[in-house]
């Protein structure tokens, strides 16, 4: 054994006292030297001593880096496990994005939110890239300006949807800069769904509504281009179920029981052989 008594114990071994004390041999002698009442090394050959020091101070740089690289290792899985988590898929997105004609009225939809909706349409395709659609944001406190000039639930009119106290409070009017013409619908299209998605992945849902009274919409929110649809935007509070069916069945949606239930043909009808 290298040790025995009266010598500084081994938490003294830092960087600083090497830094302080120059050399290794000169860190060494003034080590040896010093009275301490845990160990004094034993009479040991100098050359033992350097190569027994530097054996240790190879193992606490290895360890030391070892740890690291496995600490960045276990702090990425960590942040890609969680992204993972918070991150529905494409196929959950487009499950989840029903039309929603119910909406919790205590959620009040923020302006930000809306903001971040829209937001996805500065990275979409659109024809010959016109980009030719604008978005008027309206929330809680402008509702009113949207609210009597809309319909909803055109499949159900003896419910008279919205059901009172239900009402969306949150919308975004798309208008169009230029004359509407096919590729603009095509433009409207890819734009609507895209933000449906966004509000979805963000906890939301929503309703195009095309069954609108546009010129005193126009006139309520003083909108320099004519509206072509509405964007319902709020926190759902139905209950909603896809229901497989053949390509000749009735495709009517349908409730029972406060459960909205969208019939959806199957995949195997949607193909022609």
């Amino acid at each position: 054994m290298f040790f025995t008594k009266n010598v500084l114990p081994l938490s003294s071994l830092n960087a600083s006292s090497c830094k302080a004390s120059g050399t290794l041999d000169e860190w060494l002698s003034q080590w040896s030297a010093k009275p301490c009442t845990a160990v004094r090394i034993r009479q040991v050959p100098q050359r033992a001593l350097k190569e027994l020091f530097f054996c240790f101070y190879i193992f606490i740089f290895m360890a030391d880096n070892f740890l690291e690289k496995r600490m960045e290792q276990y702090r990425a899985h960590s942040s890609a496990s969680s992204n993972n988590k918070s991150k529905d898929s494409l196929a959950t997105l487009l499950a989840k994005n029903r039309s929603t004609r119910g909406y919790d009225a205590s959620y009040k939809v923020r302006i930000d939110q809306l903001r971040r909706i829209v937001a996805v349409n500065n990275k979409l395709a659109s024809a010959r890239n016109r980009q030719p659609l604008r978005f008027r944001l309206v929330t809680a406190d402008e509702a009113q300006k949207v609210l009597p000039f809309i319909r909803m639930g055109a499949g159900l009119k003896e419910l008279g949807l919205p059901l009172a106290g239900t009402e969306p409070n949150a919308f975004i009017v798309v208008c169009s800069t230029i004359e509407p013409r096919n590729s603009t619908y095509v433009d409207l299209g890819i734009s609507v769904q895209s933000m449906l998605l966004q509000a979805v992945e963000m906890g939301l849902n929503g309703l195009c509504i095309m069954d609108f009274d546009c010129d005193r919409l126009a006139g309520s929110l003083q909108l320099q281009y004519s509206p072509l649809l509405v964007v319902a935007i709020g926190k759902s509070a139905e209950k909603i179920r896809l229901v497989d069916i053949k390509e000749n069945d009735d495709h009517s949606y349908y409730r029972e029981n406060g459960v909205h239930y969208v019939p959806k043909v199957v995949v195997e009808d949607l193909i022609i052989e």
